[in-house]
């Protein structure tokens, strides 16, 4: 069988394809590092909401209510049943530390973790393990 150059549709369709995969590890890498920085500046406000923008980069490769959407619901309403993701809570001279802060953490790093580990199951991450295939190439 003698080659046949591709089509411009077939040739803009893959293009397409792969600008897309780099533009999304792009926001997702810039994603991860404003979720780093919030993390390690102890705000934990918007290390959440960076997580929720990763999940709506993520979520969107999962349907609504598998596994992954039921699990990303449990821990989100763990956090938020903790109150307020500020260091300090009251006001005035009242303001005291959170006492659910160490929990807080606790929880935005297992979502973080989840969130990575999905992001790596996707195939958009640093790892790659494919469920119906063995880990050779």
């Amino acid at each position: 069988m003698a080659y046949q150059k591709p089509s411009i549709e077939e040739e803009e369709s893959k293009l397409s394809r792969f600008n897309s995969a780099g533009l999304i590890n792009a926001t997702l890498e810039k994603l991860w590092g404003e979720c780093y920085t919030a993390m390690a500046g102890g705000n934990y406000s918007i290390w959440n909401i960076k997580l929720d923008s990763l999940w709506a980069v993520l979520g969107g490769d999962c349907k609504d209510g598998d596994s992954q959407d039921k699990e990303m619901a449990a821990i989100n309403l763990k956090i938020y049943e903790l109150g307020s993701l500020k260091g300090k809570v009251g006001v005035s001279f009242d303001k005291k530390e959170n006492p659910n802060n160490a929990l807080q953490y606790q929880y935005l790093l297992k979502k973080s973790l989840f969130l990575r580990r999905l992001q790596n199951k996707q195939g958009k991450g640093t790892a790659y393990a494919s469920e119906d295939e063995d880990d050779f190439d």
